[in-house]
């Protein structure tokens, strides 16, 4: 024995300064010979080690020992769900704070902390609530009742005087898909458009209050006036930007798509029938809750 110490001593001595690797079955053995020797013994021969690391190496086998892993458990399509509630929540609730948010999960089977849903709209971008600004989509949805769109469009219509354009101006309710029609003429000119401005603000209980309108010369200052006095705010669209009127540009697709492309109107009551037989048919489909898939893209 004092041999195999004295021995040793010399390997350690030989080593010098550098550290001694070595692998997890080397300490394993190591660890279970130290425990039979005892902290005392292990003193006086242990020259690699320290009794307090071989005694350490013991008790980790021992925790190992009776220790079962556990299934893995795949969540990750449950994490990421979680995530896009937690966004959609913050981004259609800017006046949610962490704690609302939670409850709201809580309420939904989702137990979630505090500082995961920080992280989580943190990671996104999403400021806490003071400073999260209202999303552009959350403001419409919050004043939708009250915007409408209107638009033309215009029909090539076979008369007594050959083939002649007839402009039709419409409205639509953002909210409620109901589009009204409100003429149809070949001369849109200043006198028909006052008779439009004066139909839209007849006084009814779902008129709108914010009308969104593009930049044709037939929206003159003059009728913006006569809207504006009867507390109806314009909003005139950029130049070129159909998408910022997408509802009412939607109408104009599906009209023509489905019912004025495959017809030849001829005369102007052949071409109003069609147009309000339309009309009445979204309207019916709106009220039933059955809305045209086509006006609801």
């Amino acid at each position: 024995m004092a041999y195999l110490v004295e021995e040793n001593r010399l390997l350690r001595r030989q080593l010098g300064r550098r550290r001694l690797r070595l692998t997890d079955d080397h300490r394993r053995r190591l660890a279970f010979r130290a425990y039979r020797l005892g902290r005392r013994r292990l003193r006086e021969i242990a020259t690699i080690v320290t009794p307090d690391t071989l005694l350490r190496g013991h008790r980790q086998l021992i925790v190992r020992k009776w220790t079962y892993a556990k299934p893995a458990s795949s969540r990750r399509g449950v994490l990421a769900e979680i995530r896009q509630l937690v966004v959609r929540m913050a981004a259609e609730n800017p006046t949610w704070g962490y704690t609302r948010i939670q409850g709201a999960l809580k309420n939904l089977g989702h137990r979630v902390g505090r500082s995961m849903i920080a992280r989580i709209l943190k990671a996104h971008g999403l400021p806490p609530v003071p400073d999260r600004p209202t999303s552009w989509q959350t403001f419409l949805r919050a004043h939708w009742g009250a915007i409408a769109g209107a638009d033309f469009f215009t029909t090539e219509i076979w008369t007594w005087h050959g083939l002649v354009t007839y402009y039709t101006v419409f409205v639509i309710e953002l909210a409620s898909r109901r589009v009204q029609i409100l003429g149809s003429t070949p001369h849109p000119d200043e006198t028909f458009m006052r008779q439009v401005a004066r139909t839209l603000t007849m006084p009814d209980e779902r008129g709108c209050r914010v009308l969104i309108c593009d930049r044709d010369r037939k929206w003159s200052g003059d009728v913006r006036r006569l809207l504006g006095d009867a507390r109806i705010r314009v909003v005139r669209t950029p130049e070129q930007a159909p998408n910022e009127n997408a509802f009412a540009e939607r109408f104009v697709r599906s009209i023509n798509e489905e019912c004025l492309d495959r017809l030849i109107p001829i005369g102007e009551r052949h071409f109003q029938r069609a147009v309000r037989e339309f009309v009445e048919l979204c309207l019916a489909n709106t009220a039933s809750g059955k809305t045209r898939l086509t006006l609801a893209r």
